[in-house]
This record gives structure tokens, sequence and C-alpha cells, in this order.
């Protein structure tokens, strides 16, 4: 579990860049400053992802005269949705490796306990509503620490594809040619509906699943409703508290019957998790009498 099995690769490919290696650095301190780049670096996360020719490259272009200084790398980290048991061991050896990281506030204690002592941690975090400008915010801080060549990690609750801005994150780092890795997290609705006991497909009941988000009003008007309405799979709603009743009158109109069963789960997976069963005509009166946030 600490070793990534990618690392017999690395050292052969790192092997076969021996002697060139000792010869462009003759002196131990740079030698060992350019081994701690490639075994820690843009070069091992080419060869976990089965990128080789990239990593040959990557070392090739270190090696030629007149290289640039070496530069930093930014990993999009899913810290999965709480509990700290559920991230991966590519997510703990991220966390482990990085000298600054970009923290939402979806990401609990815990698994902010975990990060290398002695990395940057800078709280980013998003309250629901308008925040584009914050985004592009972080958007620049990513690309300026990695040109300083740090390791970067954005950490982002749950998995950063999945309703995370990963993509824009991911888009703005390959436009300005900051070398980049995505560890996958734990996606909310799987990992809520599992600690809830509540299948998200079953062959009697449920064969297909969709996820959609409902955080803003804007968002609902761009939603298929009548596919989601159909019946005979699981429907998971993101951010769907503050719009309720939109959402329940539109599936409703979109063919949904009003007696099917819907769940709440708050705070999946932590230890204040709650999960509160009621009707979709009751979606709103549920929500108040529970108090769910």
């Amino acid at each position: 579990s600490l070793l990534d099995d990618s690392w017999g690769r690395l050292a052969t490919l790192a092997d076969r860049w021996r002697q060139r290696i000792r010869a462009a650095f003759p002196k131990l301190p740079a030698r060992r400053g350019f081994y701690d780049w490639l075994i820690d670096g843009p070069v091992a996360a080419a060869v976990r992802a089965g990128r080789e020719s990239e990593a040959e490259r990557l070392i090739g272009n270190q090696l030629a005269p007149g290289a640039e200084p070496r530069a930093g790398r930014v990993i999009l980290v899913g810290a999965g949705p709480g509990d700290p048991g559920l991230l991966t061991l590519h997510a703990l050896r991220a966390l482990q490796q990085a000298d600054v990281i970009f923290t939402d506030r979806l990401v609990s204690p815990a698994i902010l306990a975990m990060v290398r002592r002695e990395a940057e941690v800078i709280d980013v975090g998003k309250a629901p509503g308008g925040h584009a400008e914050q985004q592009d915010g972080i958007n620049r801080g990513l690309v300026t620490h990695a040109r300083r060549g740090r390791t970067v990690v954005r950490l982002k609750g749950g998995d950063p594809f999945v309703f995370g801005r990963g993509g824009e994150e991911l888009e703005y780092l390959r436009r300005h040619g900051v070398a980049y890795e995505v560890v996958p997290g734990v996606t909310a609705a799987l990992a809520c509906a599992a600690y809830a006991g509540i299948p998200l497909t079953h062959r009697e009941h449920a064969h297909g699943l969709q996820f959609v988000t409902a955080h803003c009003r804007e968002s609902l008007d761009r939603v298929d409703w009548r596919g989601l309405a159909r019946p005979g799979q699981t429907l998971a709603v993101y951010m769907g508290v503050s719009e309720l009743d939109a959402v329940r009158d539109r599936l409703i109109e979109a063919g949904m019957a009003p007696e099917a069963r819907v769940a709440f789960v708050q705070d999946g997976t932590g230890s204040a998790q709650r999960v509160v069963v009621t009707v979709l005509a009751a979606l709103s009166d549920a929500a108040l009498r529970h108090a769910i946030a």
C-alpha cells in the first residue's frame, strides 16, 4: 500500500537513462535533485498512466542543453464524501507528496489531518452561489504555484469530475502548459447510498442510474426532466435542498409518480449522517420537519 505498483516500470525507465543522467549531473546533490523530480513528478505520473513515451520525452527534455528549470505539476484529487477510509491509495500518496494544497470546504478535517506536515494548505472553499471570480482565482493560483516548481494538490470533495469543476480546472492547466494528474474519488451518490443501505441499481427495480445537480435555478432549466422521470431507474440529485419545490414540481409534471420514494442523505458517510425517507409529493414538508440542510 505504500509503494505504487508502477514503481517497477519507473525503475526500469530510470535505469535506461542512468548513464545520461550521471553525465548531465556529475555532482551528487544535483543528481539527487533530478531523481527526486523523476520519481515524484510528471515522469512518474506518466508511467503510472501508461504513457511511457511521454515519460521518455520529459526526461529527454530535462537533460537537453539549456533546459528550462523543472516545472511543478498539479494533481486533481478526489477526497471522497468525508469518511477518510474511502480515500484511495493514490489520493493518500498525493497528500504526502504535496508542497501546497488547495482544499474545498467539503473536505473533512480527518482527511486534512493526513496531509504532509510541511505542506502549505490554502482553503478555497466556495459556499453555494455565484463564485465564477473565485474559481478564476483558484485556477491562477494552481498555475502560479506549479510554475514555481511545486507539487500542487487540488483537493476536492467527492470526485473532481462529478459536479466538482475539475473539468474547468483541467482545461485551464492544459491551456497554460502545466503538467497534471487526476486521482478520482468516491463520488457522494455512491457513498451516501451505500452507507444508507440503498442499492443504486437492482435487477428487479432499477436497471439504470442518473446523476443530476440542482444547486441553482439556472441549472434546472437545462435538465431533461422527462428523461429523469422515467420509471425503472434511480435518480441521484446533488445539491438540491435549496430547490426542492422546483425539483418536485418538475418531476411530477414530467410524469414521475407523486408517491415515488425519496431519501435525503445529509452529511453522508460522516458520524453525523442522517437518512430521511419520504415520498416525492412531501419533499419540502419532510425537509422542513427534519431540518434537512
